[in-house]
């Protein structure tokens, strides 16, 4: 697949893979919509009017990118998620490895895309699905293109001790779980399960077209 990541996959790459626990015994201060609706927010007001500075000056935008993704993410459980069936054998190093890997590759890719794409707005829903679970929920937001058209991004959280964090994301449709976890079983596969191989190599990808034409939830 292709890995040019046009401006507008880059930054719903980078809000999906924001963008991948047990019940807590304390209620949680935020609810799962709220998580969501005050990281946006404030990301969002950190780079307003500000988007040619934050050009020139990646390194900062990187670091807001990177304090934004550590207040909502559970990277941990993220990088279990996409390790699947190649999990257990791993041993804690490679476990902590790639999940640090896999963060990097989230902050840059999202931090480019708040350079380069045009977006008009980026709304959390009003209206949510119920809760199905009592550690379990979703929120659902649009990234609104100045072109008018809506991308839909679903984020899944899982109550984490006391707070919510996001485990996945659905954007347009594409499960970025469920894809990235089938890109890691191919490199296995491809490497000889060597897991230093892949983990040094990673370099997730999403076929421009796929996120365009999006797919079935």
């Amino acid at each position: 697949m292709s890995r040019l990541f046009l401006p507008v996959r880059a930054l719903l790459a980078g809000l999906a893979l924001a963008l991948f626990a047990l019940p807590a015994s304390a209620a949680p201060e935020r609810s799962p919509e709220q998580v969501i609706r005050d990281s946006v927010e404030t990301l969002t007001a950190e780079i307003e009017g500000r988007r040619d500075y934050f050009a020139d000056n990646l390194d900062e935008l990187k670091a807001l990118v990177d304090e934004s993704l550590d207040d909502i993410a559970d990277f941990r459980y993220i990088g279990a998620s996409v390790m699947g069936r190649y999990f257990q054998n791993a041993t804690p190093q490679q476990r902590a490895r790639f999940a640090d890997t896999f963060r990097q590759t989230l902050i840059d890719t999202y931090t480019k895309g708040l350079v380069t794409f045009d977006y008009r707005e980026l709304r959390v829903l009003n209206s949510q699905r119920p809760q199905r679970h009592e550690d379990q929920a979703s929120v659902d937001m649009e990234v609104v293109a100045t072109n008018g058209q809506v991308y839909p991004v679903s984020y899944s959280l899982r109550l984490s001790g006391d707070e919510w964090r996001v485990v996945n994301v659905i954007v347009n449709g594409i499960n970025l779980g469920l894809t990235f976890r089938s890109q890691f079983d191919q490199a296995m596969r491809e490497q000889g399960r060597d897991y230093d191989a892949v983990i040094n190599n990673w370099a997730p990808e999403l076929a421009v077209e796929e996120l365009e034409e999006g797919g079935s939830a």
